[in-house]
């Protein structure tokens, strides 16, 4: 089997070893395409490719037509909006993520971000605590309980808010659960986003919810920009001389924002919440590990088409 490592932005070379040694003890072959210059270098490599694993990478209909052998994509990460689910399907492949291996690293830059507010930008003012403070996070998965439990070791109360899991669930890990997205945002005033990009959640995030947050609102989000309602949140901004937006993923209006908000608005240059030696460690081997196990098992637990 050749398993293909196609990454415009590539693992650390640790990963790759750590990856290479999963490959080649199961007896496959691995294959590295790296900070590769456009798509015809994609499209070239994966022609002989049965098994492939990505980052960010794009994976549409062009590629999986390409790439007859293809049996199984992985996403090393949690996201997997960049590969055509549709398409992998009628093209008889599986999809899968991994979940849970990027998550601390995620949990812990939210959390830094909350830091980075509250303490005005470190631009030597006079700041506030996150000590007792309410935070509501939307949407309880791996990353979402991460930051639940570093945010219980700052002192806050923490709150949360999944339509996919019931309130036991939440509340036996001390976190208090609500019963709908109007009530979490009514209730924090600081809310840390974790909901993917899906048909039901883009621009869900918008002025109604974010304009009834309490004093001091500060919204953070490390999950997907698209889940934003960008022309919603100027409004609120701009109603809201209060309202704080820290974000790891930038929004198409960052100009305007960082011209017009720059004292309550900041967004990292790139997405860095899984950018850790550890995650990009933990991503890479499980991948492959589950490449190889769907090879020899026929394991296909974490597929998601």
């Amino acid at each position: 089997m050749n398993i293909l490592v196609a990454t415009e932005k590539p693992f650390a070379a640790p990963a790759v070893n750590a990856i290479r040694q999963v490959v080649e003890s199961a007896g496959m072959t691995l294959s590295l395409l790296e900070k590769y210059a456009d798509k015809a270098q994609l499209l070239n490599a994966v022609k002989d490719a049965n098994a492939l694993i990505i980052r960010s990478d794009v994976i549409d209909d062009e590629v999986f037509d390409a790439a007859e052998s293809l049996k199984i994509v992985v996403r090393a990460g949690a996201g997997y909006d960049n590969v055509d689910l549709d398409s992998a399907t009628a093209h008889h492949v599986c999809v899968m993520n991994t979940p849970g291996q990027n998550a601390n690293a995620v949990a812990e830059l939210a959390l830094g971000m909350m830091v980075y507010g509250v303490r005005n930008f470190f631009n030597g003012t006079s700041g506030t605590e996150l000590k007792d403070k309410r935070l509501g996070i939307h949407a309880y998965g791996n990353v979402g309980r991460n930051v639940a439990r570093i945010a219980r070791g700052f002192g806050m109360e923490v709150y949360a808010y999944d339509p996919f899991l019931s309130a036991e669930v939440i509340e036996k890990e001390g976190v208090k659960a609500l019963s709908s997205a109007d009530e979490l945002y009514k209730t924090c005033p600081f809310v840390s986003l974790h909901i993917p990009a899906t048909g039901e959640t883009k621009n869900s995030i918008g002025y109604s919810l974010l304009a009834s947050m309490p004093k001091g609102a500060t919204l953070i989000n490390t999950a997907r920009k698209e889940v934003i309602n960008e022309n919603e949140l100027l409004r609120v901004m701009a109603d809201r001389p209060d309202f704080r937006y820290l974000t790891d993923v930038m929004p198409a209006i960052h100009a305007e924002l960082t011209e017009r908000f720059a004292d309550r608005y900041f967004s990292t240059p790139k997405k860095m919440g899984a950018q850790t030696a550890e995650a990009n460690n933990n991503a890479g081997i499980a991948a492959a590990s589950q490449i190889v196990d769907f090879f020899v098992n026929g394991n296909e637990r974490f597929r998601v088409n």
